[in-house]
């Protein structure tokens, strides 16, 4: 997993090929692969939008990680993460589905103490257990705020919570902003460094329409990146999930991905100056 000396990019890409905790549809563990084609397409460039270049020659590819024979997948997850940051990278993180965000905000809180999640959503993932599964892609967080990994969570795009998520919510102190309440120019300060966890069913499907769970009234993609363009905080990580290429015909949801992937890194390198 190292780089060679004296030219190790900030920014490292890994991959996690894992969807064995989703709950409806596979498919997630094939996007990290198509999320780097859709990186180097020369349909685009690797420029973000704050002017830095954040394209496959300007971070350390760390490769993809898959489940196998005997293998504990989060054990798996957490060990790369946290030799990512042991070499002094910033990782963004591809799904797989939302259930590695365990695992790798494990890692990420043993380097950070003080961390904030800005996640967004069309789910609040919070769920104690799912389908007799806690550890599947829709209680990532209820693991996460149990465990004290983080100080702060706050999740954005929210449409789908039920009176559990929200009984939830309110024991671990979440500030869920539901897109009903969803408004533009959205400012969320924060006081400590940032994890983004970006789960691509925050987006509204007629913009990322290759999902497992598409549901209708989420946010544009231009509402999604000024929120991330807003942040002053320093932004140390980030995971894109739960794009599922197997619903996704056109292309269309993998460009998007990269879009979040260029601008997240973006603003990552801009806040590490």
């Amino acid at each position: 997993m190292s780089a060679e000396p004296g030219r190790d990019p900030k920014l490292a890409l890994v991959g996690f090929r894992s969807d064995e905790n989703s709950s409806f549809l596979r498919g997630a563990a094939d996007a990290p692969p198509l999320i780097r084609q859709a990186l180097a397409s020369e349909s685009s460039n690797s420029w973000s939008e704050n002017g830095r270049e954040v394209g496959p020659g300007s971070f350390f590819d760390a490769g993809d990680f898959g489940p196998g024979p005997g293998v504990d997948m989060l054990a798996r997850i957490e060990s790369a993460v946290a030799a990512l940051l042991d070499q002094g990278y910033a990782p963004i993180c591809l799904g797989g589905d939302h259930a590695i965000t365990v695992p790798i905000v494990r890692a990420f809180a043993k380097k950070f103490p003080r961390l904030s999640i800005l996640h967004f959503d069309a789910h609040p993932d919070i769920y104690d257990e799912f389908q007799g599964n806690r550890y599947s892609h829709a209680c990532p967080f209820a693991r996460i705020m149990e465990e004290r990994l983080v100080q702060r969570l706050v999740q954005v795009g929210i449409r789908t919570a039920t009176a559990h998520q929200r009984e939830q919510a309110a024991r671990f102190g979440v500030e869920m902003i539901e897109m009903r309440k969803f408004r533009e120019g959205l400012v969320l300060p924060f006081e400590t460094p940032v994890y983004i966890s970006f789960d691509i069913d925050g987006l509204d499907p007629a913009f990322a329409p290759g999902v497992s769970h598409r549901e209708p009234g989420g946010l544009s993609t231009r509402q999604a990146l000024d929120v991330i363009a807003q942040i002053r905080a320093p932004i140390v990580g980030a995971d894109v999930v739960e794009f599922n290429p197997r619903m996704d015909s056109s292309g269309m949801t993998a460009m998007v991905c990269a879009k979040l992937v260029k601008e997240i890194g973006g603003r990552m390198l801009e806040n590490g100056k």
